[in-house]
Order: structure tokens, then sequence, then C-alpha cells
């Protein structure tokens, strides 16, 4: 569980510092959404596994908010995904804007919505195992806060920077694309509060449900299910992650707002870390290096060699023989009475 716990945190920071630095909006989910995976590992990874289950829910109501309101963003701006084409589109898309707000600051943990719950159960369990997998967890939500910030700020903020074909069409989309937003929003806000924290009051309804499942493991282990923070700790360990979020949250509103910051539209105008983690650490290129294309190449010298200059010849060479052994055959079957009636005489 320990590798399963840093493997987890690993992707989740990984992911984060990726997502900071794309400019497709569809691909910053992505790369968030891989994020998001991590942390439900690293909650797996310290026995935290009500909290894992209790992200995968309230990720998905807001991670299916933020991949429509983007669907309905590329919809408004005839299929732009780019968001350095975007900008100032709160006016033009309002229900859009307002619902991705709301998915924004629930991925982000902000309080009260949804992610903030969750993700401070996976921080506190992973307080009780390691204080410095904790500060990164911390850390990677206030990248979290950063880069989706960034996404809001970019795509509804600032000046418009598309095509006037582009201004001339953008609209809100209809009621089809905005009503599941809408309902997303709302499960966004209010859905964390089924795993709200009895010192806060709350009473956790998924625990509940999900107890049974771990009445055997906690028979084995009592401790690992026992391991939370007191509760002037756990005060102490919400603001710290809150505080993250505002930061990451504030941090972006300064540079693409405040300072109407706009991302390197040439390779040339990046710095070397900013070209490092735009092409995601070059791991697809490394990947492609180290496997994909020694694999072709095998592949390319099997076929040339084996296939062709082996199994084609033997499989043909078979044919021929085959065809040549029917040739034969044929003087034998002349169709004459005679010749058939001597060759019966002679066997």
């Amino acid at each position: 569980l320990e590798v399963v716990g840093i493997v987890g945190l690993a992707t989740a920071l990984f992911a984060a510092t990726i997502g900071l630095a794309q400019n497709d909006i569809k691909k910053v989910l992505a790369y968030s959404t891989v994020s998001q995976l991590g942390y439900m590992f690293l909650a797996l990874g310290v026995m935290g596994y009500t909290s894992s289950f209790f992200h995968v829910l309230t990720h998905a109501f807001f991670k299916a908010l933020l991949f429509l309101g983007a669907g309905s963003v590329i919809h408004g701006m005839s299929n732009e995904q780019d968001m350095r084409r975007m900008g100032g589109l709160r006016k033009s898309l309002p229900i859009t804007f307002i619902t991705m707000l709301i998915g924004c600051l629930a991925i982000a943990g902000i309080p009260p919505f949804a992610g903030f719950f969750s993700k401070d159960e996976i921080l506190s369990h992973v307080y009780e195992h390691s204080k410095v997998m904790w500060a990164i967890g911390v850390f990677t939500s206030l990248l979290t806060a950063f880069y989706m910030f960034r996404l809001l700020f970019l795509t509804f903020f600032g000046e418009f920077r598309g095509t006037e074909e582009q201004r001339h069409h953008l609209h809100e989309s209809p009621a089809s694309m905005t009503l599941p937003l809408i309902v997303l929003a709302v499960l966004s806000a209010v859905g964390g509060f089924m795993g709200a924290p009895m010192f806060l009051g709350g009473k956790h309804y998924l625990g509940d449900f999900l107890a049974p499942i771990f009445t055997y493991s906690k028979q084995i282990l009592p401790a690992a299910f026992n391991a939370e923070p007191d509760r002037n700790t756990e005060f102490i360990l919400i603001g710290i992650s809150v505080l993250a979020a505002v930061i990451g949250i504030i941090a972006a509103y300064m540079v693409y707002v405040a300072r109407a910051q706009r991302p390197a539209e040439e390779e040339s105008q990046r710095s070397g870390l900013d070209s490092l983690v735009y092409h995601k650490y070059y791991v697809d290129e490394l990947y492609n290096a180290l496997f994909v294309k020694p694999t072709m190449a095998l592949s390319k010298g099997l076929y040339k060699f084996v296939e062709n200059g082996v199994i084609d010849p033997i499989a043909n060479g078979v044919g021929r023989v085959t065809l040549a052994g029917g040739q034969l055959l044929r003087f034998v079957q002349t169709g004459s009475v005679e010749t058939y009636l001597l060759l019966m005489v002679l066997g």
C-alpha cells in the first residue's frame, strides 16, 4: 500500500504540473482528471478507502460538469478549443460561466463545495500517515486551483481573442446542453455534504453506507481505520488546505486577469521549464523512442526476414508442389478408356 500511495501522489503532482501549461481546454481537464485519480490512489495507499470512493463520487459531479461546460464553450466558439483564442465569454455564455465557476471552486477544494469535503478527508488520512506526503498533497491542491482558474480566466475574462466570425456566431448553448450543467452544478455545490465531517456537525452518510464492506478489515487492522487527527489539528489542516487553494486562485487572477498575461504562441517564446511542462516532460517522446520505435523496427525486421523470408516461401512452396503434383497427374488422366485398362493390367 505504501507503493500505491507514493505512485498516486506522484501521479497527482506530475499531472497537475502538466496542466499548468496546456492551452487546449480539453487537455487541461484531461490532465486534471489524471491528477484527481492520483489523489484517489493516494487515499487507497493510506487505507482511506471510504475517502477514495467519496472522491470518486464528488469528482464525478464536478468533472462531468467541467467537461460538459467545456463542450458548451467549444460549441459556442464554433469548435475552437484553444483558450488563447477565447476570452470574455462570460457575457455571451452566462449559464456556462456560472456553472463552470462552481465546478472550478469544487475541484479547487473551496468550502462548501463537493471537492472540499472529499479532498480534505483524503489529506487528513495522509497527514496521519506521512507529513511529507501531506505537504506535497497540499501543494498539488494549490497547483490544481491555479490551473483550473487559469482555464476559467483565460476562457471567460479579458478581451475576446477569437476571429470576427467566431464573435458573430458566439452564443449560449441550448437548454439541452445547459440543463445538465445546472443539475451537475447543484450536485457539485451540495454533493459533499453526504460526507461532511462529524466535528463540523455533519453525518458521513457515505461512510455509514460503506461501513459493512470494511467490517472484517477493521477487525484485522483497527488502528488503520481509526487514525484520524484530533479536532484542533483537523481545523488547522483544513485551514492550510483552503489557504493553499485560495493562494492558487489569487495567483491565477494576478497573472491572467490583473496582468492579462497570455500563454506563449510560439515555441521560441517559452522558457526552458515552460517548454518542458508543455511537452509533458517529453514522456511521449521518450516512450516513443524506447518502446514504439524499437517495436516497430522489430516488427518490420520480422516481417522482412521471417514473414517474407521463411513463412511465405514455405507456404508458397507447398502450394507450388501441390500444383506441380496436379500437373503430373494430368498426364495420367488422359480420358482414354484403353489407356486406363492398360494401366490396370500393368498395375
